[in-house]
């Protein structure tokens, strides 16, 4: 096993504190195919109605005309709108290309809106309640934003539940960038040390009764 830990996100990185060990099998070694689920494919095909109205006023399906309020008023903030916008950051926290080859992190927001030095970053959530709502995808897309537009200074998060009718939201100031980052880079020590000793311990809660593919695991519920 390399010691190279590969490029990361909110979702690698939130997966690895869940159970290091599910990690390994499900997004290292792939031990397991991706399955779609009736619930993923409903977000996916609303991320795409979202975008395809705020970008180019494309009508919204009838299946997702309750959620035309939200986008409407979204549509409506003054500023330049970015939609499904992809970031890189390298090991230096330098700005890179999604896929450029020394790309260290990575990110996307489902919209931008840049007004002069704020902007308002948001996320659609087709989840049924926000009540386990994580801010720290929100924290790291700040931090995102900051080194890719130098000019901000505010930018203003919010996670949309679109079904739960409920938002979630934060505020980031520029001065905040180095508190933020001590936590994010901690965060991420911890796996990039797994992946140079190769131990991936097992992080055993609720979720394994019925919730884990990794059976070979003594703390699986089938087991």
């Amino acid at each position: 096993m390399s010691s190279k830990t590969p490029a990361w996100s909110f979702s690698r990185i939130k997966a690895f504190d869940t159970c290091p060990k599910q990690f390994y099998h499900t997004s290292v070694l792939k031990e397991f195919p991706y399955v779609e689920t009736d619930a993923m494919r409903y977000g996916t095909e609303f991320h795409k109605a979202a975008e395809d109205f705020i970008a180019d006023g494309t009508p919204v399906p009838e299946r997702f005309a309750f959620t035309q309020p939200v986008l409407d008023a979204l549509a409506a903030k003054p500023g330049d709108k970015l939609c499904e916008y992809k970031f890189g950051l390298t090991a230096a926290l330098e700005p890179c290309d999604f896929f450029a080859k020394d790309v260290w992190f990575r990110g996307i927001v489902d919209l931008i809106i840049i007004d002069g030095d704020t902007a308002t970053i948001v996320d659609y959530k087709t989840g049924k309640s926000a009540r386990y709502a994580e801010k720290g995808q929100l924290e790291l897309m700040a931090l995102a934003m900051f080194k890719h537009f130098p000019d901000l200074k505010v930018v203003r998060g919010g996670l949309v539940f679109v079904i739960a009718n409920e938002a979630v939201k934060a505020k980031y100031d520029r001065d905040g960038e180095s508190g933020l980052w001590k936590k994010w880079l901690s965060e991420y020590a911890k796996m990039e040390k797994a992946f140079e000793v190769d131990v991936w311990n097992p992080r055993p809660s609720g979720l394994c009764k019925r919730h884990c593919p990794v059976t070979e695991c003594p703390h699986n519920g089938q087991n």
